[in-house]
């Protein structure tokens, strides 16, 4: 798994979510609700398809 910053952690999970909240499919099973929570646990699992590029 990649080092994130923080602020790459939190442009991440804000893009995923805002994509869940947009009706995208989810990639993982779980009980929650909330874009937010669903997208932390995505990320949690190293599964989110977004990937950051630096200079």
């Amino acid at each position: 798994m990649q080092s994130y910053t923080r602020y790459e952690r939190a442009r991440i999970i804000g893009a995923r979510a805002l994509q869940i909240s947009m009706g995208a499919p989810l990639l993982i099973t779980t009980e929650k609700c909330d874009p937010l929570e669903i997208a932390i646990e995505e990320f949690q699992q190293n599964i989110i398809p977004i990937t950051v590029k630096r200079k």
